[in-house]
């Protein structure tokens, strides 16, 4: 017997042990109770993240050419013990709900962003100074609330790679932009980052975010911008070279077919919001809106009508390249299987292996804890996917969209604050810093690797979002 397989064999004996107490039912939907999982079951989530951290540092050969297979190895390293512990019908519930209603609408939105801002080709020239980086990454933060912090992304980090191709010393551009674009951006609206669209899903008002996430947003926003113009200042004054001159005709924009197709996005993603149809089609016990149907049947036309109406030659000026669509769809897919038992522990609240972590949140009065619930569901929105985390603690704090927009509405701001600048602290805590990362490696710029990135957001990050602990929570 092989060492693999005495691995698997033991994490099924193990599970085996809760594996009677863990079944539960609601409404004829088998599910497992997250109060009787060991922390066990969180082995191949941990897998995973350690993979995505460790093997491109260690064997980037190997990683790149089989990342989506070490991917299924992980998943597979959840699925076939769980099944056989809790049983056939158990595990294939908890994929379909998982597939269905998170990974699949999540994927066909960033493929619709994707491909739309892929086909957007701003020409131009303009050159990374300091003064036009950091114009790049103001408008990004500013769009990124209308456009989604994946389309905002996807729309900028081209052009801006570009623009400072004349410089050796450009890794930090990269880097502040998956801060400020890539998360921070999206704060003010639904339709900037997936946790505050959960939110208006459960009823949060749509412009809620845009007053109440404003201020922090503005300080996060400000600092970092003022930090990146100093630091890119310093570095760009050590460059052996020099911009070379602005050529003619201004900047202009090519596939603005895609703007509209943008708007349709938007259109769509608002529809699944405000309409309620009533309708809804089932799939072994997992129900699937019929107005979520429609929102993702018209993001596959929009994906269709991008790639027809956008010139060929348009595109691979664009450099556009699905391998970064292509690695966040395999990585993620195991993500969001492998996550299944961490986020049910999670939800378990009190009575689950991580019962300390929900404790945390509350005094001994029972009131919430504004800066624990900042900090808790951004340092595990930075390693979980941050739109479950953001659902967790929404529902922790009571989940009455009436309370916590109302007397709660500083814990409401914790947990969106939380959930959306902190996806900024790993490459895994939002999926648009993967396809950033991998365009810039596409395009030649040496990314740090998982830590040394961490490093850089332990560095800028942490010391920003601890004053925004003392200005808004305390």
């Amino acid at each position: 017997m092989t060492v693999r397989t005495l691995s698997v064999a033991g994490l099924v004996a193990l599970a085996s042990l809760h594996a009677s107490a863990a079944f539960a039912a609601t409404d004829a939907a088998p599910h497992v109770d997250g109060a009787a999982l060991g922390l066990i079951w969180v082995a191949p989530f941990a897998g995973i993240l350690l993979s995505i951290a460790l093997m491109p540092l260690l064997a980037p050969r190997i990683w790149h050419a089989h990342y989506g297979k070490i991917a299924l190895f992980w998943a597979l390293a959840f699925f076939a013990p769980f099944t056989v512990a809790f049983g056939p019908s158990v595990a294939l519930y908890e994929a379909l709900h998982t597939l269905l209603l998170e990974y699949v609408p999540f994927i066909l939105l960033l493929l619709a962003l994707f491909t739309v801002a892929g086909g957007i080709r701003i020409v131009g020239h303009p050159h990374g100074t300091p003064a036009v980086n950091t114009a790049f990454l103001a408008v990004g933060t500013l769009i990124a609330s209308l456009m989604g912090t994946t389309g905002a992304a996807m729309l900028l980090i081209r052009p801006l790679i570009e623009a400072n191709a004349w410089r050796q010393r450009k890794v930090h551009v990269v880097v502040f932009f998956i801060f400020l674009v890539a998360n921070i951006g999206g704060s003010l609206t639904p339709l900037g980052d997936p946790p505050l669209f959960l939110g208006f899903l459960k009823g949060v008002p749509f412009f809620w975010p845009t007053v109440h996430m404003f201020l922090p947003m503005a300080l996060a926003a400000g600092l970092l911008l003022a930090i990146f113009y100093g630091l890119d200042r310093r570095l760009c004054a050590k460059e052996a070279g020099r911009p070379p001159q602005a050529g003619e005709g201004g900047i202009r924009i090519e596939g603005k077919v895609n703007l509209l197709l943008l708007a349709g996005v938007v259109g769509a993603v608002l529809l699944s919001g405000l309409w309620k149809s009533g309708v809804a089609v089932t799939v072994y016990h997992v129900p699937t809106d019929l107005e979520a149907l429609v929102r993702d049947v018209i993001l596959l036309a929009i994906v269709a009508a991008s790639l027809a109406l956008t010139p060929a030659e348009s595109r691979r000026a664009n450099n556009f390249d699905w391998e970064p669509m292509r690695e966040v769809a395999k990585l993620f897919a195991g993500i969001f299987l492998t996550i299944v038992p961490a986020i049910a522990i999670l939800r378990a609240g009190e009575s689950g292996a991580l019962r300390a972590v929900v404790a945390a949140v509350s005094d001994e009065a029972g009131q919430p804890v504004d800066a624990m619930y900042f900090w808790l569901t951004g340092i595990l929105s930075s390693f979980l996917d941050n739109a479950p985390t953001y659902l967790v603690f929404f529902n922790t704090a009571g989940g009455d969209p009436a309370t916590l927009t109302g007397p709660l509405a500083s814990t409401l701001l914790a947990i969106s604050a939380g959930a959306v600048f902190m996806g900024a602290n790993t490459y895994i805590g939002n999926a648009p810093n993967f396809m950033v990362r991998a365009i810039a490696e596409q395009r030649g710029v040496s990314m740090p690797s998982f830590f040394g990135y961490m490093l850089w957001s332990g560095a800028f990050l942490l010391p920003v979002f601890v004053l925004t602990t003392l200005v808004f929570f305390l």
